[in-house]
């Protein structure tokens, strides 16, 4: 199974199954001599951590992050940093009535007719457990960007519905999220019934230097886009203006550039701070949308592995809506992305600039 690795010359390949006995990744390509704050790796795993509030998942995970190499005396050592969560509180009898069927919208029957096997212990590989790794690897790439002064935030713009205004990085739990009473109402009325909900995450990425991506296959969007829609559930993604620039003139869209304190710059964004694949120092802001969770706790219709109709209820332990604790991976994606493009760039200017 390939396509388990993201970044090319800063590398996050994940490994384990929901069910499994653990999660983790390998993160390679990690400068030397970079201090680590391993409190703040912590911090932010516990930040997607299941059963912190109604709309989570209340598999009780305590998902403490286990270094295997990499580290030294509280540094990077430039070898390949590997860590691992073990898998606590799975329960993989759970799934035992649903190795026989094909859930709606999930990765059942691709994943079979791709592999010809499948672990239907909680969707296995294709499960949202992997992400804790993606946060971990992002939390060491936040690390490199703060010495740069990159700094990545993300917030709740939309929970099923209703559009919303929440604050940029929340606490260190999504029961910290101070989400508007219709929306508390409506995700209870989901819970009440079975039902489940999507939204959108806003991310901004401020700090990056003018110079990151390239023109053509690696632009710096189209890496970022790959990134976020690796995610599961992730159905869309913008930048900039996005969608919303469909229904501009030109005359209303272009970026027109301007001296600001001493420095070149635009006097709007609605390039979201990339133009031709490469940063341009303004804000990066882009949008990524979430679909409903696919288990439901209430009948539905799908067929059985040998194409016979059945009626169905979900089992397990699944979220109502993913995207309160979909932000720190939101943010681990970004981070690994403009990591990456730095690392890239210092390493070009090393060559250019060699005697």
């Amino acid at each position: 199974m390939p396509g388990n690795s993201i970044g090319k010359t800063l590398i996050l390949t994940t490994f384990g199954e929901s069910h499994g006995a653990a999660v983790g990744g390998v993160l390679d390509g990690f400068p030397s001599n970079i201090s680590i704050d391993l409190n703040f790796i912590q911090t932010e795993v516990n930040r997607r951590r299941p059963g912190l509030a109604f709309y989570s998942s209340p598999r009780k995970e305590e998902d403490q992050v286990e270094i295997l190499s990499g580290l030294y005396a509280g540094k990077s050592t430039g070898a390949p940093i590997a860590f691992l969560v073990h898998n606590r509180d799975h329960h993989p009898a759970d799934y035992d009535s649903l190795s026989e069927l094909y859930r709606p919208s999930h990765a059942d029957f691709t994943y079979q007719q791709k592999y010809g096997i499948r672990d239907p212990r909680g969707g296995g590989r294709a499960s949202a457990r992997e992400t804790v790794a993606r946060v971990i690897g992002g939390a060491f790439a936040k690390i490199l960007l703060q010495k740069d002064n990159i700094l990545i935030r993300s917030r709740i713009s939309q929970i099923g519905p209703y559009a919303i205004i929440a604050p940029e990085h929340p606490g260190n739990d999504p029961s910290e999220i101070d989400l508007p009473a219709e929306v508390i109402d409506f995700l209870n009325q989901l819970k009440t019934t079975g039902d489940t909900t999507g939204g959108i995450i806003t991310g901004s990425i401020t700090g990056v230097p003018a110079g990151l991506g390239e023109p053509v296959f690696d632009k710096l969007q189209a890496d970022l886009a790959k990134a976020m829609l690796s995610i599961n559930s992730v159905k869309g993604f913008d930048f900039g203006s996005g969608f919303q620039s469909t229904m501009l003139r030109g005359s209303e869209h272009n970026d027109t550039f301007i001296v600001k304190e001493g420095k070149i710059a635009t006097r709007t964004n609605h390039s979201g701070g990339i133009q031709g694949g490469i940063s341009n120092g303004e804000e990066i802001y882009f949008r990524v949308a979430f679909k409903p969770v696919s288990t439901l706790m209430m009948e539905q219709e799908t067929l059985t592995n040998d194409g016979k109709p059945i009626t169905f209820s979900g089992t397990g332990r699944h979220d109502i809506c993913v995207v309160p604790r979909a932000l720190p991976i939101v943010e681990a994606m970004a981070a690994l992305t403009i990591a990456d493009h730095l690392i890239r760039k210092n390493q070009e200017s090393k060559i250019t600039s060699a005697p």
